[in-house]
């Protein structure tokens, strides 16, 4: 299936229901088993990786398919490890080339019994659930914070709790920190200091819970406010005091001309008429899963860009560093990746652009969602496999049609 995009006027206007954050929404349900609570879980994402996550709390069976999910591979593995029972856990072709050895590893130091049933350090493992006995775990904090956050949020249930030691820079801390204040609303406390995060044997207490609006999802929406000329623009259920780090891209869109103003409902955007910047450098070491968003528009409005904090993309749904390289380059763009965790264009189109450029996703949300906009600036964009946004935000292509985008099949 092919989407072809399209937005005959430069005006954004209208009223969006954002998506719930699936990040929120997965630790809300991890934490939701663990308290056993009898509360449902308000506002709950309707994401491809949640609905997986639900799917497997409410199954009868002991072998779950995950798909594309990788918080879900992540947070489950620790979950069923503490589980008394044989698990299986498996998903997609991608799935089996992300990594979870570091995250099996440390399960194995608490007493977990794991086994990989294809290569070894990847998916798909069996699980042999059991009784965990905590201890003093000692993890590079530049992995993914999911693994990170799968440990803390089993830590309380772990006979004499659990200590972790960061070593070197920890990478997407906010999502560390959002696990850690969603664990406290529900009893749990927790010591950090310095490098360490001390979890002790403790009980979550159930209480009814909401999850909030994706700010992930809302850097759309900031981008295709750049682009238009005319912007007033409400997304409803986005919260400016936000448990998400990528909350802070409020501020960073200011210097892109977009001011956020908190309503009853949520969030209003509307230009602030700054001149855009001629050079933009950002660190996306806390906050990658908005990079692509701001790569693309920096593109589109030819701003030359210097990332760096971009480590973890090549681990995610596809190698994002490679798809950003390849995509833009069908605008006329050479970005290139100057270190590790680093990406930069000079400003110049050196390729020849194509007219209608066709887009492909790697079976990557985020690759379908940061480029449809980029039909603002072109005439038309084709998007590649569309309903790959079914896994954060499936209800993408009709909000686009509300603010009168033009989204048909080819």
């Amino acid at each position: 299936m092919k989407y072809l995009v399209s937005k005959p006027d430069s005006s954004l206007k209208g009223s969006i229901v954002l998506p719930s954050s699936k990040s929120i929404a997965n630790r809300a349900l991890i934490i939701h088993a663990l308290s056993y609570s009898p509360y449902p879980i308000g506002n709950l994402s309707e994401s491809d990786d949640t609905r997986v996550m639900e799917q497997v709390f409410n199954s009868n069976s002991n072998h779950f398919d995950i798909g594309h999910a990788g918080t879900a591979m992540r947070f489950l593995t620790a979950f069923l490890s503490q589980i008394v029972g044989e698990w299986t856990i498996t998903g997609s072709d991608r799935m089996k080339q992300r990594p979870i050895g570091i995250l099996v590893d440390a399960l194995t130091k608490v007493g977990a019994r794991i086994e990989y049933m294809e290569k070894e350090g990847f998916p798909p493992l069996k699980i042999y659930g059991s009784h965990l006995k905590g201890c003093v775990l000692e993890l590079d904090g530049s992995i993914s914070s999911q693994y990170i956050s799968a440990l803390m949020m089993i830590a309380p249930t772990l006979e004499g709790g659990l200590t972790l030691r960061l070593k070197n820079k920890t990478t997407s801390r906010p999502y560390i920190e959002m696990t850690l204040k969603l664990m406290e609303q529900f009893g749990v406390q927790h010591v950090w200091k310095g490098n360490e995060i001390r979890i002790s044997e403790q009980r979550y207490t159930a209480r009814p819970f909401s999850v909030e609006a994706d700010w992930s999802g809302a850097s759309y929406w900031y981008q295709m406010a750049v682009l238009a000329e005319e912007v007033d623009v409400e997304l409803i259920g986005l919260r400016t005091q936000s448990l998400q780090g990528d909350a802070i891209i409020a501020q960073w869109f200011e210097q892109l001309s977009i001011q956020t103003i908190a309503t009853e409902k949520g969030a209003r955007l509307t230009k602030n008429n700054q001149p855009l910047p001629k050079f933009l450098q950002l660190n996306f070491i806390e906050n990658p899963d908005v990079a692509q968003t701001f790569a693309v528009l920096c593109v589109m409005k030819q701003i030359p860009f210097h990332f760096t904090g971009l480590e973890t993309l090549k681990i995610k749904e596809t190698n994002r560093i490679d798809a950003l390289q390849d995509e833009l380059a069908k605008f006329g763009a050479q970005l290139t990746e100057p270190a590790h965790g680093e990406l930069k264009w000079d400003g110049t189109l050196p390729f020849q652009k194509q007219s209608m450029p066709e887009i492909e996703t790697y079976h990557d949300h985020r690759m379908a969602m940061a480029f449809a906009p980029a039909c603002q600036q072109f005439c038309k964009v084709v998007i590649l496999d569309p309903m790959v946004v079914t896994k954060s935000y499936p209800g993408y292509w009709e909000d686009l049609k509300k603010v009168g985008f033009e989204v048909s099949s080819i």
